[in-house]
């Protein structure tokens, strides 16, 4: 998820300030996406600039509320890039390419490197995390519908990538003999 989508997503209810969105943002995704301060202002005002957020009638003459606050909306514009954002699948292009696979391939490919070796220190890295996270869901108690959807692909994931490197392990000790 783009801050920018997060953003537009959590004024969608609501007007909102900086901090406020930034809580919301920790509050739905739990601690799984650290976002700065910083980060949501500077998004902030890439949306007022594009037209997708404007600062509430009541802000709109001043720079801030008599808290210090800059209160945001969506636009109708925002709320168009909000619904086509929700309503276009996301592709495999638009996520980071996955470094595991990339140094995998890059290791059975460079002459003298042991593959099972990094194959074994990567799923130790991934047991841990997995545990981890699911150390989180046990402790959450009755945990907040979004943080636990995001918790559970984090879980997913960690279980797919352990059963890949299982894979990749039995393909490199077949080869090898």
């Amino acid at each position: 998820m783009s801050i920018k989508h997060g953003i537009l997503a959590l004024l969608r209810d609501q007007p909102g300030y900086g901090y406020q969105l930034r809580a919301e943002l920790a509050e739905a995704t739990g601690p799984t996406w650290p976002v700065n301060i910083g980060q949501i202002y500077s998004t902030l005002a890439r949306l007022e600039r594009d037209g997708l957020v404007a600062r509430t009638a009541e802000h709109a003459q001043t720079a801030e509320d008599a808290d210090g606050h800059v209160v945001y909306e969506i636009t109708q514009e925002g709320t168009g890039e909000l619904e086509g954002w929700l309503a276009r699948p996301i592709t495999r292009d638009d996520r980071p390419r996955n470094e595991p696979a990339i140094k995998l391939a890059l290791a059975v490919t460079v002459p003298g490197v042991d593959v099972a070796a990094v194959v074994q220190g990567q799923r130790a890295h991934v047991q841990a995390e997995l545990r981890e996270l699911t150390r989180r869901k046990l402790r959450a108690g009755v945990p907040q519908p979004a943080w636990s959807l995001v918790l559970e692909v984090q879980i997913f994931q960690a279980e797919a990538e352990i059963r890949w490197l299982d894979h990749v392990e039995g393909q490199v000790c077949r080869k090898n003999g």
